[in-house]
């Protein structure tokens, strides 16, 4: 860990770039720059339990803004994170990685300051990490089905329909999620088919309705306000919203897998928004 922690600190304030020797050949192909953005993400994402120094350089030194409200901007404020963390207890599992352009966005198994299951999104920019976002929920126990919050299918497939994928899952959120347009729920699925890892809600379509109700009945709404983000690679969608859950107002991290142009499979992770007083940075969660 203090290795991590004192490359972050050197490159930060000698304003150095430690990787430009990785960036030799220009004329790669898109795929293979594909691998590798994904590969430097899981790899500095990794770091955090192993205190490996050699991600620090997939960062770019002088720029890196952060939206971790619990973090300073810069990469003096993601060492400072880290250091916070005692010692050997950080845990770090990565189950999927994705990427859209220059947007790189994962889903993991964290223990970080505990037991935490977290999306992040790396933005790139001529090769490097310039910026991050991230939503993290304490982990809970497996739901009603049996499902933990990562567990489920992993395979990436259909990249063809990335952008159809895309389309569809933010029609869902924006008519049912922000719009509450309740008749239109039953046409985004097969049926009863749907697999659940919210761990408050079980599986089928049958069951998210029958949740759903239950919750007004005791006067508890979940209502999106606004989506801010879509981030797509084949049959998995990412869609970043705010909006409120009860009283709190929240940061919602939403992961959809389509099969045959419906919606089969769903992750989340919620995230109350900290008051701003309490913020270390002026980015803004979103």
């Amino acid at each position: 860990m203090n290795k991590i922690i004192l490359a972050a600190t050197i490159i930060s304030g000698l304003g150095l770039s430690t990787a430009n020797a990785q960036n030799k050949s220009i004329s790669k192909t898109k795929k293979t720059v594909k691998m590798e953005n994904k590969q430097q993400v899981v790899s500095l994402l990794k770091a955090i339990e192993t205190g490996a120094a050699e991600p620090i350089g997939y960062i770019n030194p002088n720029k890196y803004i952060q939206h971790n409200l619990g973090a300073a901007d810069g990469l003096a404020g993601f060492g400072a994170l880290l250091q916070a963390l005692p010692p050997n207890s950080a845990k770090v599992n990565t189950v999927r990685a994705f990427q859209d352009g220059d947007f790189v966005f994962t889903h993991t198994d964290y223990d970080f300051f505990g037991p935490k299951t977290g999306f992040d999104i790396f933005r790139f920019e001529d090769g490097k990490i310039v910026e991050h976002w991230d939503n993290l929920q304490e982990t809970a126990m497996p739901n009603p089905s049996g499902h933990t919050m990562i567990d489920g299918a992993t395979e990436l497939k259909d990249l063809d329909k990335t952008e159809a994928n895309k389309t569809l899952v933010r029609s869902f959120v924006d008519d049912i999620l922000v719009n509450g347009k309740m008749e239109k729920l039953a046409g985004y699925f097969d049926g009863d088919n749907y697999i659940q890892h919210n761990p408050a809600i079980p599986d089928q379509l049958s069951g998210l309705g029958k949740t759903l109700e239950a919750l007004g009945k005791q006067g508890i709404f979940l209502k999106y306000d606004k989506i801010h983000r879509v981030l797509g690679e084949g049959n998995f969608v990412l869609v970043v919203s705010e909006g409120h859950f009860g009283k709190s107002h929240n940061s919602f991290y939403d992961l959809f897998r389509v099969e045959n142009g419906k919606i089969a499979e769903h992750w989340d992770v919620i995230e109350p928004i900290a008051p701003k007083e309490t913020w270390k940075n002026n980015n803004g969660k979103f």
